[in-house]
C-alpha cells in the first residue's frame, strides 16, 4: 500500500485540511479528487513536518487552516520550509447547507476540498514585525477597555452602599475619581468598605500607568523608519493624530493589496450587508466585519473632519437628508474618509480637503 500511494503522489500536488486545536492537529489530504490520507498528531510543527517528509516524499504540498488562537506562527514555519500555505477566515468558509454534523473530521475535509477546488478566501498574512508592533495598540485598547470596567465597577460600589447621593450625576471625567478617591478619606467608612475603596483605586491608577507607558511606546513607533511616512500622509487628514494614524497604520499594513476601493470598504466593514433573492433586493446595515475598533477610530476622525472639508460636510449632510439619521450619515462620511486615506498611502501625497464647485 505504501509504494502504491508514492508511485500515485509522486510529482503531483497535494492539499491539505489541517483542523487546529490546542492539543491536536487533525488532517485530510487530497490529491487527484480523492481523500487519500487522514490522520490526527500532537499539536507540533516538528511532528507535522516529518509527517510530511515520511509520507509525501518529493510532493508539492499546500496547507490550508482557519485563522485562529495560534496566529500565524504555523503559517511561518510552513514558508520557511518551502511549503505554500493558505490561511484562510473561518466566517467565509464555504459549507453544505444541510450539514448538520461537524467535528475536527468533518472539518479538515471540508478545508481539503475547498483549496482543491480553490473555493476559499485568503487571510493577509502581516509580517513578523507588523505583528509584534501590532500588539502594542491591541494592549492599548484592552487597558483601555479595563479602565472603563474599573470606573464602571467603582460607581456601581457608590450606589450599592448608599454613597452615590453625596456625589454628582452624569459622566465622569478621569479628575473626577481622583476627587472622588479624596472625599471619601474623608467619610467615615467601615475597614472593610474603605479597603474595598481602595483596591479598586489603586487597580486604576496602576492601568492609566500603564496606558500612558503603552501610548508612549506608539509615539515612539510613529517615529520609526517603517511607519513615519505612514504616519506623516495620515496624519495630513483632518481628524487623524499621531496615534490614531500610528494605529491604523498597524492594522492595515499595505494598503496595495486592496486592488479595488470596493475590497478595502468590505476589509473595513463599511459596505452594507445584503439580503436578496430573485427580483427583490434588500440592504441592511453594515457588514461590521473586521476589526470594530478602526470603525470606531474612523467614526471618531469623521465628526472632527466634517468641520474642516466641505466634500465629507456635504456627503454628511447628503445622507442625513435621505435617511434622517446622523449614525448612517457619519458612517458613510468615514467610509469616503477611509478611501480617501486609502488613496493619499497609494500615491504618497498629503490629504487635500476636497472643494464643492
Amino acid at each position: 500500500m505504501k509504494q502504491r500511494r508514492n508511485y500515485i503522489l509522486r510529482n503531483e500536488k497535494v492539499f491539505v485540511g489541517l483542523e487546529d486545536s490546542k492539543k491536536t492537529w487533525s488532517l485530510c489530504i487530497r490529491s487527484g479528487g480523492i481523500i487519500i490520507h487522514e490522520t490526527s498528531m500532537p499539536a507540533q510543527y516538528g511532528v507535522l513536518r516529518n509527517y510530511f517528509n515520511n509520507k509525501f516524499p518529493k510532493c508539492q504540498i499546500e496547507v490550508m487552516y482557519e485563522a485562529g488562537f495560534r496566529g500565524f506562527e504555523l503559517h511561518d514555519q510552513l514558508e520557511a520550509d518551502g511549503l505554500e500555505c493558505v490561511v484562510t477566515p473561518p466566517h467565509t468558509v464555504t459549507e453544505e447547507k444541510c450539514q448538520r454534523k461537524k467535528n475536527d473530521r468533518t472539518d479538515c475535509r471540508r478545508l481539503a476540498k475547498n483549496l482543491e477546488n480553490g473555493d476559499y478566501h485568503r487571510c493577509f498574512v502581516p509580517d513578523k514585525e507588523l505583528r509584534e508592533d501590532r500588539q502594542i495598540s491591541r494592549i492599548c485598547g484592552q487597558v483601555q477597555a479595563d479602565l472603563v470596567r474599573v470606573c464602571s465597577r467603582i460607581r456601581r460600589m457608590l450606589e450599592f452602599h448608599g454613597l452615590d447621593s453625596g456625589f454628582p450625576p452624569g459622566i465622569w471625567r478621569g479628575p473626577a475619581y481622583s476627587r472622588l478617591r479624596q472625599d471619601l478619606a474623608k467619610l467615615e467608612l467601615s475597614d472593610s468598605l474603605r479597603f474595598s475603596f481602595e483596591v479598586m483605586f489603586r487597580e486604576l491608577e496602576n492601568l492609566r500607568q500603564l496606558k500612558k507607558e503603552l501610548l508612549l511606546q506608539l509615539r515612539k513607533l510613529a517615529k520609526s523608519h517603517r511607519y513615519k511616512g505612514s504616519v506623516e500622509l495620515l496624519k495630513s487628514a483632518p481628524g487623524i493624530g499621531v496615534l490614531t494614524a500610528i494605529r491604523l497604520a498597524l492594522e492595515w499594513g499595505d494598503v496595495s493589496r486592496f486592488r479595488r476601493k470596493e475590497e478595502f470598504a468590505s476589509f473595513l466593514g463599511l459596505v452594507p450587508s445584503e439580503y436578496s433573492s430573485g427580483g427583490q433586493e434588500h440592504r441592511g446595515h453594515i457588514t461590521k466585519q473586521g476589526n470594530r475598533s478602526v470603525r470606531r477610530w474612523l467614526v471618531e476622525s469623521s465628526w472632527v473632519a466634517i468641520r474642516h472639508d466641505p466634500v465629507l460636510l456635504e456627503k454628511f449632510r447628503r445622507v442625513l437628508r435621505n435617511c434622517g439619521s446622523k449614525k448612517k450619515a457619519i458612517v458613510a462620511v468615514s467610509r469616503k474618509l477611509a478611501l480617501r486615506l486609502r488613496r493619499v498611502l497609494l500615491i504618497g501625497e498629503p490629504y487635500v480637503a476636497g472643494v464643492i464647485e
